[in-house]
């Protein structure tokens, strides 16, 4: 018998071993989620997310079970339990065969059909469940808790748990045996610790222990308690071990993700979970069978771990996450949340000349850009032109020095828009120009604090172009090095488990300046040297191509090669200027009709900048579709 304090402790015990229950329910759930969206083409992941599909099943059933009242459920739940512990050995034997594929260990057929030969016992077991012989009726009245009876088939069936789980430990000790790397074995140690947790903490050793467990009531759900603990912390770290896994990101980016992930997802749904039990109990226990204060608390306790989160996230992903490489990746997230784009540059200039119509008084006023020594009217403001203005000639009347003259051009005082900085530039040399201020003149002569007015919105202008400037150089800078960096990280990646092959696999991807080679042909695809002395000459398929139809002419194969790989990026049926069909249309206008960049862009409604990060990709594309055909002529000969 129990005295009060201990009857207090036991209930007590109880109802945080149902919310610790509920609770792995809800995290397995969720890292499951995580696995089939993040990393589900990856083999272990696959393989893990079948383990997590079981743990769902038996957590949740047990969660439900102990908080059903009537027989007929509770029975039915803990049925239900069994379908998840059933096939929870196959689904470890799984995990350590693709962790052994993984390790540079692939089967010869025999580990595939172990694991099918598994499966199918499993399912076999299944069988008799449903037929009542797996396990007995369900003893209702024994305390500490319901359970299922012992049957002849459930000894057998806790002997297979045993022999497979056994099986699949010794595969996991191989994978790490076969580990090169250091971050390989770590996080191999972490995957063989997280496993066992899972694999012991779902098995009902009640219909073994109910005497001992009757007998000991304190104690069993003292350990049921504990054991729930480890089994959710060590399901996170198998979770953590198996997210590297089939990506390549970064690890900085899977352990952030990864985290986050946990925090929106099981920590906070566990935390509203514990919070509206405790206060409907404290309800029912004060006789309050509803309490307004459960679904209050419940929204409370989401809103407040979402803000918490939120707040919190740069700050643990900087000093968790972020390591020796803290300095540069904060730049990075700096230069992200303060990036200029073409909306806030239009935005400010718009503000700008706004301000220069209210000082002159001006009905009107533009300011145009100097792109590769092409001016373009970038933005106006007021009435509308009564002509079109000529650019060219306005441009025309700056001078070459840094002078601070303002120039009168028609209608129109223009201001040049020269280059502020001057830290990549001999203390001689000339800002250089990027574009103009115009506005419409309302006085034959300007006065002096005009001048000066004008003359600071005119440098404001000229901060925002010169910004814009140097960040669409970066853009094409970081371009450039963005399918080296993929290509590094997929093979890092790749090489944390098996290093010995796959650092050595051949790399099926195009040549390095397979790319830049293709774009700088079609620069020049109506003549130029990128096109007559192209590398790509030396392709079969361009040399074949110019013997059997075009007379010799390497050029003219060339042009036609390039033609034909273009089409290839052409989707079915008739041209449309949609989302699937934006990467064609950029290499037709702008290569193919030769269009300038601006006109392409307005054309397909996107800015610039944007156009010249489509068009990498859309050059990639032309680039795949001719090593395609290159292979192809090489298979048929």
């Amino acid at each position: 018998m129990f005295t009060g304090w201990a009857e207090s402790l036991l209930a007590g015990i109880q109802t945080f071993n149902q919310i610790l229950t509920a609770g792995i329910a809800i995290t397995a759930f969720s890292l499951l989620l995580y696995a089939l969206t993040f990393n589900l083409r990856d083999r272990v992941a696959r393989s893990f997310a079948m383990i997590l599909l079981c743990v769902v099943v038996v957590f949740t059933s047990e969660a439900i079970q102990s908080a059903v009242a009537t027989l007929n459920t509770m029975e039915l739940f803990l049925r239900l339990q069994w379908i998840g512990i059933v096939f929870l050995p196959a689904a470890y034997l799984h995990l350590s065969d693709a962790l052994l594929v993984t390790a540079g260990r692939p089967s010869r057929g025999r580990r595939r059909f172990a694991v099918r030969a598994v499966y199918a016992i499993s399912t076999g077991f299944l069988v008799l469940f449903s037929q009542g012989q797996l396990v007995g009726p369900m003893v209702a009245s024994f305390n500490p808790a319901p359970y299922l009876q012992l049957t002849i088939w459930t000894s057998i069936f806790t002997v297979y748990y045993l022999l497979v789980m056994l099986w699949a430990g010794i595969n996991l000790i191989r994978a790490y045996s076969k580990m090169l790397t250091r971050s390989g074995r770590r996080r191999m140690l972490y995957l063989m610790a997280g496993a066992t947790a899972p694999a012991l903490g779902s098995y009902p050793y009640l219909v073994y222990g109910s005497l001992f467990a009757s007998q000991h009531q304190l104690l069993f759900w003292t350990a049921a308690t504990t054991i729930n603990l480890v089994v959710g912390a060590l399901l996170v770290v198998m979770a953590y071990a198996v997210a590297f896994f089939g990506v390549s990101w970064p690890d900085r980016v899977v352990k952030s993700r990864l985290f986050k992930w946990i925090m929106r997802g099981p920590v906070t749904a566990s935390l509203a979970l514990g919070v509206m039990t405790l206060l409907r109990r404290a309800g029912e226990f004060f006789g309050l069978p509803y309490n307004a204060g459960v679904p209050i608390s419940v929204v409370g306790i989401i809103l407040l771990m979402e803000h918490l989160i939120t707040i919190v996230a740069p700050l643990w992903e900087r000093w968790l996450f972020f390591g020796r490489d803290r300095a540069e990746l904060s730049l990075l997230q700096n230069i992200e949340e303060r990036l200029l784009t073409q909306s806030d540059l239009r935005q400010f200039l718009e503000a700008v000349l706004a301000a220069v119509r209210d000082h002159m008084q001006s009905p009107s006023a533009f300011i145009a850009s100097l792109d590769n020594e092409q001016i373009s009217l970038l933005i106006t403001a007021g009435r509308p032109f009564e002509k079109s203005i000529e650019l060219e000639e306005a441009l025309k009347t700056t001078d070459d020095g840094d002078s601070r003259q303002v120039m009168r051009w028609n209608d129109y005082w223009i201001l040049p828009l020269r280059q502020r900085r001057t830290f990549e530039m001999d203390i001689d040399q000339v800002p250089s120009l990027l574009g103009l201020l115009g506005v419409a003149a309302t006085t034959p002569n300007l006065e002096s604090d005009q001048k000066q007015a004008l003359w600071l919105l005119a440098d404001r202008a000229a901060l925002a172009l010169e910004d814009r400037s140097l960040q669409q150089r970066v853009f094409s800078s970081l371009e450039d090095l963005n399918q080296d960096y993929e290509r590094i990280q997929r093979l890092r990646a790749a090489g944390r488990y098996d290093s010995a092959n796959s650092l050595l696999a051949e790399d099926l991807d195009a040549p390095r300046d397979m790319a830049e080679w293709v774009r700088e042909a079609l620069n020049h695809y109506w003549g130029g040297p990128k096109l007559t002395d192209s590398p790509l000459m030396s392709l079969r398929i361009v040399q074949e191509t110019a013997q059997e139809e075009h007379d010799g002419n390497m050029a003219n194969a060339l042009r036609a090669i390039l033609k034909q790989a273009v089409e290839r990026v052409r989707p079915q049926g008739e041209r449309r200027f949609t989302t699937e069909w934006i990467l064609y249309n950029i290499l037709d206008l702008k290569f193919i009709e030769g269009r300038k960049v601006r006109d392409v862009a307005a054309r397909l409604a996107m800015s610039e900048a944007d156009l010249y990060r489509k068009q990498r990709v859309a050059v990639d594309a032309v680039a795949r579709a001719i090593l395609q055909m290159e292979s192809e002529l090489n298979k048929n000969t």
